[in-house]
């Protein structure tokens, strides 16, 4: 398994190539600050729930499921 920081690249890539001001941007963006900035994947996915806009959270969560079980 990947740890925080490899996983925080990945999302900080896919934030990269994302059209600016889009939610896959913000919420990609999200992803990688909340995982280099936290512990675990357990302190990055609770830090992640109190994330909003509600449609960015969703996608921000989905994006954060897709990269841990990679």
């Amino acid at each position: 398994m990947k740890d925080n920081l490899d996983l925080a690249t990945s999302a900080q890539a896919l934030a990269d190539s994302a059209p600016a001001g889009s939610v896959s941007r913000a919420a990609a963006s999200s992803v990688a600050i909340t995982l280099a900035t936290t512990r675990d994947t357990d302190t990055a996915r609770t830090t992640l729930d109190g994330l909003a806009p509600e449609e960015v959270r969703r996608e921000a969560l989905a994006l954060f499921d897709r990269l841990t079980s990679e």
